[in-house]
């Protein structure tokens, strides 16, 4: 019977059918594959086109994985790999008594030409595997994969409290709302039985972004745009510049909804991309042309390997003026994801004195490290 063919072999069969949804771009890790075990032991006697419709069910978490599905369950559920006569039948409610594998598989009928059975993880991350990676060896597969990854970073933005008092719940805010304690008592006969009072409240903190898109950063400067173009998106105080030997204002650029078209448009617009490093002449451009639009207490984010063509002591003054009327001076730095990184270089030399921080710009994981420093305000 097709019910006995299901289950003679339930760990090797359904983790074959998991693996080839794998090769072939789904996402389907241990949690599938212990729903799939306990769906087909919730059937009584089921025909291949029930386990099929089950397994569907079960496996598939988006549109994408319906085709990979089918192409899988058609190359495993198939005579080549149907267990012999005399390979005792097991009974439906045993199956969600087998020990999932927790390392690997080797998988009948996907073994490599050499005829040894190649070992195949039972469950992964996408995104774990890519925390760490650099930015430099993405693909265009990792760069979609990343992107909702940077979405969800970009919508951890600073906080400060705002001068304002509104009404607030507690107990003893800062000061008590007379206006609204009276109409209150006149609600109750005249007699104030409910103080009410008022607090100050969090509201975003601007954020500058500043990102270097000279040569020396070009292996950085898409990933680095992505994430400008998704902080801009969150729709919080974000400014974005660009700079190489010159600054440009790339904020409008990036606030097209559609992340390919808005990296295009940054990049269109920065008419140096490319080119040499000047930062101390775009920070003075900063200071003077855009004091007004970036205002005070922002934290400011140079994205930059620190690399000038510049003169150093123009550099530190700039970022000293800077300093001054922003709340925190963070820079990211790709080259500093290695251990033996040190600020030699005459921009980041200068640089040093002035920063709060200093952290890697070349991953996921140095991105949510800077998450987690803006949050901390």
């Amino acid at each position: 019977m097709v019910s006995e063919q299901l289950y003679a072999l339930p760990g090797e069969r359904l983790a074959a059918l998991a693996a080839a949804m794998r090769l072939r771009g789904a996402r389907v890790g241990i949690g599938e594959l212990t729903a799939a075990h306990r769906a087909l032991a919730c059937l009584a006697d089921p025909g291949l086109e029930d386990a099929r419709l089950t397994l569907r069910a079960a496996l598939c978490s988006e549109a994408a994985d319906l085709p990979r599905f089918q192409a899988a369950f058609a190359a495993v559920f198939t005579t080549a790999h149907e267990p012999s006569a005399s390979a005792p039948a097991r009974k439906p409610g045993s199956v969600v008594r087998e020990t999932l594998p927790h390392a690997g598989l080797a998988l009948p009928g996907l073994a490599p030409a050499s005829g040894q059975a190649a070992p195949v993880p039972a469950a992964y991350s996408d995104h774990e595997m890519l925390g760490d990676k650099d930015f430099s060896r993405y693909s265009e597969a990792d760069e979609r994969l990343a992107r909702a990854q940077l979405v969800a970073l970009a919508r951890r933005a600073p906080r400060r409290r705002s001068r304002r008092l509104t009404a607030t719940c507690a107990r003893h805010g800062q000061a008590p709302d007379l206006a609204a304690t009276v109409r209150a008592a006149v609600r109750s006969g005249g007699e104030p039985a409910v103080l009410h009072w008022r607090a100050r409240t969090l509201r975003p903190r601007p954020v500058v972004l500043l990102l270097d898109l000279s040569g020396s950063m070009a292996p950085y400067a898409r990933m680095l745009l992505h994430y400008a173009h998704a902080c801009v998106a969150a729709h919080r105080p974000v400014e974005a510049f660009a700079f190489a030997t010159r600054l440009t204002r790339i904020t409008r650029e990036l606030g097209d909804s559609d992340p390919a078209r808005a990296v295009t448009r940054a990049c269109a617009a920065a008419e140096d991309l490319g080119g040499g490093t000047r930062i101390g002449e775009a920070l003075a451009l900063l200071n003077r042309r855009h004091s007004r639009r970036i205002g005070r207490g922002a934290d400011v984010v140079i994205l930059s390997d620190g690399w000038d063509r510049g003169e150093p002591q123009r550099l530190g003054a700039e970022l000293a003026r800077l300093r001054r009327s922003a709340h925190r001076l963070i820079w990211l730095n790709p080259l500093a994801a290695d251990p033996r990184f040190a600020p030699l270089a005459r921009g980041m030399a200068a640089a040093m004195p002035h920063l709060d921080t200093l952290l890697a710009g070349n991953s996921l994981d140095s991105l949510r490290a800077l998450a987690d420093r803006l949050e901390a305000s």
